[in-house]
């Protein structure tokens, strides 16, 4: 029999096992006692459970707790002929059963008239009922509190007693500490002196808890185990484990624990019958219940509590106020995170991501110091270059072609002389160094994360994490069982229907009761579903991820049509101030528009990633998140970054020349790029779009959401009148008030903002050097926010173990290596890097860039432009113009071959292609370099684990030989 046979939680008559044998009773840990069903008098009942954190009696703690709804006016009659006429299920237990919980609810005076039957609250009563008497069958002591401050809600607090923990400890093989201690390998020597003074330094920056001391010993962990109790530090037991791991055990044993014999009351007639027997097989092959009983409402939910009040008067001290004053708190934004207090409260999952965003954020302080460097570079230099001083200067007299048909006029170049200057800032030299160094910093940034994560691992006791591992992601979905029961069915009802055709053969009993025992187990083991099954889901999610693509690019083209009307019709206005802005003031409303359509469509594309994924059926917990993270990553990525790979790689690519242009629907001329390349106006984009996400969608909604709904409460409790105002402050329970809180979402949405933005400081770098700065300060904002919104705003959530960040790593990797090329197109194609040194070291005269701006610029000749697109006004610059300039690479008007595509043109794109070959290879070996340089495991790590298997070897030998000697 395997382990998890034996600790099943299906009820007695299910598993053959007559419930009276008290030897099977205590073989499974649970030792009934008179305060699981007797409730606990006391005068002050609030002191005494400490205000919800402990049971009535005041000493079994509370480690988990059920809500659902109920309504008032049901009494106990509905559920008395329920169990007459329904399936009362095993004798030994309905006599439990039928008791109530101990707590503050009681039954309906005889008295009081019957109330009307209410099919669907009443099963899910008499649900409610069985899988708490199946909770207390596996050990667990519940106590149920309808009597409550929020109406129509009932709680039922959980406490799982000593033995029970070290049941499911051994079960869930938990390492624990052990007496055996042994020391940590110490530096020596210079390194020594050297940990010593940063220690000094960085003292002021620690944050004061005791769990982020350096600490010289380590207590050998081993996996728990009730025969070898000797072996642990067993002298405080209510200490022994924490309150997360208490309720992580606790809400294994709920998700292990079934509701099997609950059967909805159909009626009498016949066409229910199909439906009752149909209802009937789907809750007997049900194996984890609380996923289902929350799926189908019979509970609301089902959470831990916080440890305690985190601020106030004569509030006890608690992890949770020490993770309020030393964490959560804007005061200490400068300090380092304590992150092992942050795993002991909320688990290792949750640890790793503070862990992670802590790293990246450490990492981005060179970044932003070195785009700091390269931005005033690119400042301190603006006035000697030269062809910004050329186009700047108005001596030169060139004679721009008109930016659009009929309304736009000619115009001088020097009229864009703040746009050259500017892009300067950010196109120059330096930003190439500056590309190739982000891309060996997110190089680094992997590795030293991936150093970091095993120093986690190592110390939170995760090095042999994987059998576990492997064990829990096999638990399939109530949705996905749920499936294989209708498949099930239909299968079934198929066989039936050929055996009628089929001579009858003569029955047996005993072989149809083996049946009927084992149809959930036959249902769900033997039948799967294939990919014919899921087919009409993945056609579903492709046609589904297509559409969603093409609307986000049939909205680009929107704004691009924007774009152009905008800047035809600001051509057409009197104001010389107006017409010499129109580039900026079209670029910044475009970027606006384009922002709050990213914003909107993320929200939208996140419900869609979530249906899409749930019609999938995923078997797994793991294999659904991870099919969610890649829908919703590649729905959000193209809705936030196409609107900058068009400025960055489509804007005046495809314009054509004057007198040849390329339109949109006949209408609507393409837009060029300044005489001084897109690279500006990408900066803008990249800018505008990036600090608005941070700005409005990560913070704004993060600190303005919870606000007003604390906001909305507060008025609500001041319409009150005083004496309930005095009792809603006063009187509410721990879990009462945990119940207000915001439910736990996931961490999906906290690791898609911090990837969203390293593509941001990754990917475009190269145009705006700046990008790092921004991530920085705005992350170190959101480390303290993400940790006020978890200490305050929301439930504690159910501790998860976890090796590492999942695959989100994978994500990351795959940005950084998409960043080395979309680096090398922006410097080769995006701005004039390359065009500046073809020019230098091909054409230039002097070998200086005098003469650069004029070699980029093509002549037209405006006697060859087509019919109806000439200026209106051709004479608004106060002369008549016979040759206009335009930027490309083309014959001249006088050239046998007009217009043409000029020798020019095909030196710069080898140059271009050459480039972007040479920058990837060279910047990906450099990458892959750095990744075989750097160990992924610290060497003293390495020198520690090695260590702790010898200890680990020699205390398994120990107990091998003493176990010898008892045996002899």
């Amino acid at each position: 029999m395997r382990v998890n046979e034996r600790y099943s939680t299906l009820p007695a008559a299910d598993r053959s096992v007559h419930i009276t044998n008290i030897c099977a009773i205590e073989d499974i840990g649970y030792l009934p006692s008179e305060g699981t069903l007797l409730n606990s008098l006391s005068v002050d009942p609030d002191t005494e459970c400490r205000y919800g954190l402990y049971f009535r009696d005041g000493k079994r703690k509370v480690d988990c707790v059920l809500v659902y709804h109920h309504k008032r006016a049901s009494g106990s009659r509905s559920l008395a002929r329920r169990v007459q006429h329904g399936d009362a299920g095993p004798a030994a237990r309905s006599v439990r059963q039928d008791q109530p919980l101990p707590g503050k609810a009681g039954p309906v005076g005889a008295g009081e008239p019957e109330p009307p039957l209410d099919c669907h609250e009443d099963d899910k009563r008499f649900r409610r009922q069985e899988y708490e008497g199946n909770l207390m069958e596996a050990g667990l002591e519940l106590e149920r509190d309808e009597d409550t401050k929020i109406h129509g809600v009932g709680f039922v607090k959980i406490h799982a007693p000593w033995n029970v923990l070290c049941r499911e400890a051994e079960f869930l093989k938990l390492k624990m500490p052990t007496k055996k201690l042994y020391h940590i390998n110490e530096t020596r020597g210079l390194l020594k002196k050297i940990n010593s003074v940063l220690q000094k330094i960085t003292d002021p920056i620690q944050p004061k808890v005791a769990e982020h001391r350096p600490q010289t010993t380590k207590r050998l962990s081993y996996p728990f185990s009730r025969e070898k109790q000797h072996l642990f530090d067993l002298s405080d037991k209510d200490s022994f484990f924490d309150s997360k791991t208490r309720s992580t055990i606790v809400y294994e044993i709920l998700k292990r624990t079934t509701c099997t014999k609950a059967k909805y009351s159909m009626g009498q007639g016949e066409g229910r019958k199909k439906d009752s027997a149909l209802l009937s097989k789907r809750r007997k092959c049900g194996k984890y219940g609380i996923t289902s009983l929350l799926a189908n409402g019979v509970y609301s939910a089902a959470y831990p509590l916080h440890d305690g009040d985190y601020e106030g008067e004569n509030v006890e001290f608690n992890d949770r106020k020490l993770l309020y004053e030393e964490w959560a708190s804007y005061g200490v934004f400068y300090k380092y995170q304590p992150i092992d207090l942050v795993r002991k409260y909320f688990g290792e999952k949750i640890g790793l991501y503070f862990a992670w965003l802590g790293v990246y954020t450490q990492m981005l302080i060179p970044a932003s110091i070195v785009g700091i460097i390269v931005f005033l570079y690119g400042w301190a230099t603006v006035d000697e270059n030269i062809p910004s001083m050329e186009m700047c200067d108005q001596r030169h007299n060139i004679t721009m072609c008109p930016l659009c048909d009929k309304t736009c006029s000619y115009w001088k170049m020097s009229s864009a002389c703040a746009t050259a200057r500017a892009s300067h800032l950010f196109d120059n030299p330096a930003t190439v160094f500056f590309s190739v160094f982000m891309a060996l910093w997110a190089a680094t940034f992997m590795e030293h994360w991936k150093r970091k994560q095993m120093r986690l691992n190592y110390r939170w006791d995760l090095t042999g994490f994987e059998e576990e591992e492997e064990a829990v992601k096999d638990h399939p979905r109530a949705e996905y069982e749920a499936r294989v029961l209708e498949k099930s069915l239909r299968k079934d009802s198929r066989n039936k229907e050929k055996r009628r055709h089929l001579p009858e053969e003569p029955t047996n009993k005993w072989r149809q009761r083996v049946k009927t025992a084992m149809a959930g187990v036959k249902l769900t083991d033997k039948v799967k579903l294939t990919w014919k099954d899921r087919f009409p889901a993945y056609f579903t999610n492709l046609v589904s991820i297509i559409f969603m693509i093409a609307v986000t690019f049939a909205i680009v083209l929107g704004v691009i049509i924007y774009r152009i009307s905008t800047a035809a019709a600001l051509a057409m206005n009197s104001s010389p101030s107006v017409r010499s802005n129109i580039r900026v003031t079209v670029t910044a409303t475009a970027v606006i528009i384009n922002l709050v359509v990213i914003i909107l469509l993320d929200e939208v594309y996140g419900c869609i990633a979530r249906w899409l994924t749930k019609i999938e059926v995923p078997k797994t917990e793991k294999s659904f998140e991870e099919r969610l993270i890649f829908k919703a990553f590649l729905l959000k990525f193209v809705n936030s970054y196409t609107p900058i790979f068009y400025v960055a790689f489509f804007k005046g690519r495809f314009v054509g020349r004057p007198g040849d242009y390329v339109y949109i629907f006949r209408s609507f001329r393409m837009e060029e790029c300044a005489p001084g390349g897109c690279l500006m106006e990408l900066c803008i984009q990249l800018s505008i779009i990036m600090l608005g996400k941070q700005l409005i969608q990560n913070n704004l909604f993060e600190i303005g959401i919870p606000k007003m709904k604390k906001f909305i409460r507060s008025l609500r409790l001041k319409h009150q009148s005083p004496s309930d105002r005095d009792q809603y402050v006063k009187k509410k329970q721990r879990y009462q008030v945990d119940y207000t809180l915001e439910p736990f979402a996931g961490l999906t949405p906290e690791y898609m903002e911090m990837i969203i933005q390293f593509g941001f400081v990754t990917l475009f770098v190269a145009s705006f050097p700046l990008a790092p700065l921004f991530a920085l300060l705005n992350n170190i904002i959101e480390i303290r926010l993400d940790a006020k919104k978890f200490i305050t705003e929301l439930r504690r959530p159910v501790a998860v173990r976890a090796k590492d960040i999942g695959i989100w790593y994978n994500i990351l990797r795959g940005v950084g290596k998409l960043a080395v090329i979309i680096n090398a197109f922006v410097i080769s194609f995006t701005s004039d890097f390359i065009p500046r040194l073809v020019y230098l070291y091909m054409y230039s005269e002097n070998g200086t860039m005098h003469g650069f701006v004029n070699h980029t610029l093509s002549s037209f000749n405006v006697s060859d432009f087509q019919n109806g697109t000439a200026p209106n006004d051709p004479l608004d610059l106060g002369y008549e113009v016979q040759i206009c300039r335009y930027k490309d690479y083309r014959e001249p008007p006088w050239s046998e071959h007009k217009y043409d595509i000029s020798k020019d043109f095909w030196a710069v794109l080898a140059a271009r292609l050459a480039f972007v070959i040479v920058f990837q290879n060279l910047v990906m070996f450099m990458s892959d370099f750095v990744d075989w340089v750097i160990p992924d495991i610290p060497k003293d790590i390495s020198q520690q684990m090695h260590k702790e298997k010898e200890c680990y070897c020699w205390t398994i030998i120990i107990l091998k030989a003493c176990e010898n000697k008892s045996h002899s």
